[in-house]
């Protein structure tokens, strides 16, 4: 880099970096955070250890702002001071370059994480895949989104629960259910929710035609404080089934699987990997209603803006992605505009760049 562009990128950074404390209101949540911290040395502070523990990661998650954010404001400092006592050319500058690129990368981040400020963005979550019509294209095309879901998972050292998997009856999958454990899981993957295009030559036609295959994908947040969720016997209908997959580890075989049918709203929730029909109806119904009180704040949120005059198309038909593998290769998002050609990185679960594209966009 040339002297007029290293001086470029730090008047970057200087404004992003106090465009997020203006956004963070650092000011006001070091000052949340001495009160939390005061909270603690109280007397009966873990009388209510649910309340302490809530306090006491409320207090974690402020602190990793402010120290952030600080070594943020750290870094740049030292970069630019070296900046203005270093010739050009010199052995200091390839490292003020890297230092540069290091930076750059941690602001990024940084910067996404904030995007992520919604009531569940931090919890862990329900990913769901439904094949639409075509039979065994879809249910194949299926299991390859269930795949890279994973890798997407395993990527970011995510947890993956499998609850529910029907397998086709020739190949793929007609659906799948897992739970994804970790920090910002739901707030990631809520960008998924929607139906995914893949237009490929088939594997399955002998005269290799090109054919489209639709599967519809819905993320629900786990939701830990469900209390006040109420379900009245009489609006739900359980039905029991024999699990199927490999068994073993993956799931039960035995006449446990359940299936439980929310009447007034349709929604229904599956689960078969535990060894009890009792446990499996226990998980259903916390699936149930961690989803009917995301569906009463999607509601709470839609009359918001309806208000305000803004419309969404919350359809389950609404395509989001195109995966094309033929007669070029490319994956879209028709939302962002976002797309690359890399489609092998995409089905191996590099989606980052179409999660982020998608949190910047909401925001704006």
């Amino acid at each position: 880099m040339e002297r007029y562009e290293i001086n470029k990128h730090l008047n970057d950074f200087e404004i992003r970096i106090e465009d997020l404390k203006t956004s963070l209101n650092l000011d006001k949540i070091k000052s949340e955070y001495k009160q939390l911290s005061q909270v603690q040395l109280e007397p009966g502070f873990w009388d209510d250890v649910k309340q302490a523990q809530e306090t006491i990661e409320k207090t974690n998650d402020i602190k990793e702002q402010i120290d952030t954010i600080e070594d943020l404001q750290g870094i740049y400092e030292d970069i630019y001071e070296l900046f203005e006592l270093t010739e050009e050319g010199s052995v200091e500058w390839d490292l003020i370059e890297e230092e540069i690129v290091a930076l750059e990368k941690s602001l990024k981040a940084f910067e996404l994480l904030t995007l992520l400020n919604g009531p569940y963005d931090k919890n862990d979550c329900i990913l769901e895949l439904h094949p639409g019509a075509g039979g065994t294209e879809s249910q194949d095309w299926c299991e390859m989104l269930y795949r890279m879901y994973s890798r997407y998972a395993s990527r970011h050292r995510y947890k993956v629960d499998l609850l529910d998997l029907q397998p086709g009856e020739e190949a793929g999958i007609k659906s799948v259910t897992i739970k994804i454990k970790g920090k910002y899981a739901y707030g990631n993957l809520k960008s998924e929710v929607g139906v995914h295009r893949l237009v490929r030559i088939s594997p399955f036609d002998s005269n290799k035609r090109r054919h489209t295959s639709f599967v519809s994908c819905d993320v629900t947040p786990i939701i830990e404080n469900l209390s006040e969720i109420i379900i009245n016997d009489e609006d739900i209908r359980v039905d029991v089934y024999r699990s199927s997959g490999a068994g073993g580890q993956s799931v039960n075989t035995t006449d446990s699987a359940v299936r439980i049918t929310h009447l007034p709203t349709g929604i229904v929730v599956t689960c078969q990997n535990e060894r009890s029909q009792l446990q499996n109806k226990t998980v259903a119904m916390n699936i149930l209603k961690s989803k009917l009180a995301a569906l009463h704040e999607e509601e709470r949120i839609a009359e918001l803006e309806g208000l305000k005059g803004t419309q969404k198309d919350i359809a389950w038909g609404s395509q989001i992605r195109s995966y094309v593998f033929h007669p070029y290769q490319m994956v879209k998002d028709h939302r962002t505009g976002a797309e690359t050609a890399q489609t092998d990185l995409v089905m191996d679960g590099d989606i980052d760049s179409f999660i982020n594209s998608y949190l910047k966009q909401v925001v704006k």
